[in-house]
């Protein structure tokens, strides 16, 4: 038998040359299924994205996703495309495993907890709200670290600093006094030894699924790591969250970030979405 994809709209293409197309999926000219074929809008036109890949409930567990998967490729490297990029909810164990099959590799995933008490904070630490005096250095240290993970993922330097500057205005208009933006500096022994960003997104269409309240950033700063500063912040993190009313709180973390991993997860917190790519060769 053979396995293609036929087109089943027109191409459609954007203004930075990002590219869509939808197909069905074929087995001997009979569709079983279909998959939806975009580039990535965050990593641009050389990162491709299967955004939706569908086999027919009878069709299944007779191999047409892998194949379907492995044709999707052919079609993006003829697109130009030098990375393919998916996100994979954590309940699709059937999905996961396919990719794994493929040779995916896990660039990061979403984690969620739910809160309910807030926590103590350990003994001599203490939270608060970050100074407008303080923003400015810490924007500049955040920013740059921002723009260095997008420039390891294959973004342009131009194309990371063009996206990081876009997303501060975006998400921090007015600084420290941003509606909903919770900026917070943790001291211990009175020393300041690290900063929070929590981000409170009440009302936003996913926040079910990531978090009524975000963690962007966790930082302790260098000579005051290793001796648990991370964990109290982000107990501060829950603290701030409960405050404001907040009932779960979501985080992203990379792949290969272990022992953010292993802290998160000694924490409570679950997966709720992977994120994988594969280098197109």
């Amino acid at each position: 038998m053979t396995t293609t994809l036929r087109p089943i709209a027109p191409e459609q293409h954007t203004d930075g040359g990002g590219r869509a197309r939808s197909y069905e999926v074929c087995v001997n000219s009979r569709p079983v299924g279909s998959v939806q074929l975009t580039t990535d809008a965050r990593l641009g036109p050389t990162a491709g994205r299967i955004e939706r890949l569908d086999i027919d409930e009878g069709e299944r567990h007779r191999g047409r996703g892998t194949v379907a998967a492995l044709a999707a490729e052919e079609v993006l490297r003829g697109w130009g495309c030098t990375q393919l990029v998916v996100r994979v909810p954590a309940p699709a164990t059937t999905a996961l495993a396919l990719a794994a099959a493929l040779g995916y590799r896990e660039r990061g995933r979403n984690m969620l907890k739910r809160l309910t008490e807030p926590p103590a904070l350990p003994g001599d630490s203490a939270i608060r709200p970050m100074a407008e005096a303080e923003y400015p250095a810490w924007r500049a240290r955040e920013r740059a670290g921002y723009i260095a993970d997008l420039l390891e993922r294959g973004v342009t330097r131009q194309q990371a600093e063009t996206k990081a500057d876009t997303d501060y205005a975006t998400l921090l208009p007015q600084g420290p006094d941003t509606p909903g933006a919770l900026l917070r500096v943790l001291a211990h022994g009175g020393t300041d030894v690290g900063t929070l960003w929590v981000a409170l997104r009440e009302g936003e269409p996913d926040a079910a699924e990531s978090g009524e309240a975000y963690v962007f950033a966790v930082e302790v700063t260098e000579e005051h790591r290793g001796r648990g500063h991370g964990r109290t912040l982000m107990l501060a993190a829950e603290r701030a969250s409960l405050a404001h009313g907040a009932r779960s709180l979501g985080l992203h973390v990379f792949g290969g970030n272990t022992p953010a991993l292993r802290l998160y997860e000694s924490l409570g917190y679950e997966p709720t979405e992977y994120q994988l790519y594969k280098p197109l060769l």
